[in-house]
């Protein structure tokens, strides 16, 4: 089992690693689903950590359905993050349809393989209206990984769905489960759906005594904390994967 953490700063990736995490989906905002991260976070967490890096692209919240301004920006934080060494990058690209945006995939695909790096498809999957067909589209474009919940919101919820594309495709392009993972369901996940790989936040919530004013607040949990990820949680996480 390889376990995947969704990391939102370079601290979050020192505690991943010190957990036992093999890799990361390094993103800034994680609040928002996860934006792009940093050129100086992802600068920091290469040159001092040993995890594989996969690098979000996504310029904004909401989804993923882009503006020409939007897709340009992207690509080019693509370039300098694959110029800096990561490993690979997760992205989507839909049309307004929920279909796969065609076009511009192949287009980050060809360039993210051009630096011999992994092309992965985020969870803009779990909005499409034809699932299987979505897959398959993927495939047809050389995406090499594709992180899935199986359209649901919870990853335990749909493992059916997991299970089913993981036995027709995961010989063709690797499946990752992803949302709501966690040390006390990852065995009952695997069991369930054959998958050899687990992406999971081990989120908890730290103190910041500054965000909330006597009449100015930058709360978006509670009046002054902030997502982090657990190194606590990491290492239960990890520990569980060793036993399947």
């Amino acid at each position: 089992m390889k376990i995947e953490i969704c990391a939102g700063s370079y601290e979050d990736c020192l505690r991943a690693e010190r957990g036992g995490a093999q890799r990361v989906e390094l993103n800034s905002a994680l609040f928002l689903g996860g934006l792009t991260p940093s050129i100086g976070t992802v600068k920091k967490v290469l040159a001092n950590t040993s995890l594989e890096v996969i690098a979000m692209v996504r310029p904004r919240a909401a989804g993923f359905c882009y503006l020409d301004s939007e897709f340009e920006v992207m690509l080019q934080d693509a370039k300098e993050m694959l110029e800096e060494g990561v490993d690979g990058l997760a992205f989507g690209f839909l049309k307004e349809d929920c279909t796969i945006d065609q076009r511009r995939t192949k287009q980050m695909v060809d360039l993210i393989h051009s630096y011999g790096k992994t092309a992965v498809f985020h969870r803009a999957i779990d909005c499409v209206k034809d699932y299987e067909l979505s897959i398959e589209t993927l495939i047809q474009l050389h995406v090499d990984r594709v992180l899935t919940s199986g359209q649901k919101e919870k990853a335990m919820d749909g493992t059916e769905i997991i299970e089913k594309i993981q036995k027709k495709a995961g010989h063709l392009i690797e499946i990752l489960p992803g949302s709501g993972v966690n040390a006390s369901n990852l065995a009952e996940l695997v069991k369930k759906t054959g998958a050899h790989q687990a992406h999971s936040s081990c989120r908890y919530w730290e103190n910041d005594p500054t965000t909330t004013g006597t009449d100015v607040s930058y709360a978006y949990h509670d009046d002054y904390d902030y997502d982090c990820v657990s190194e606590e949680l990491v290492k239960k996480l990890v520990d569980v994967s060793k036993t399947l």
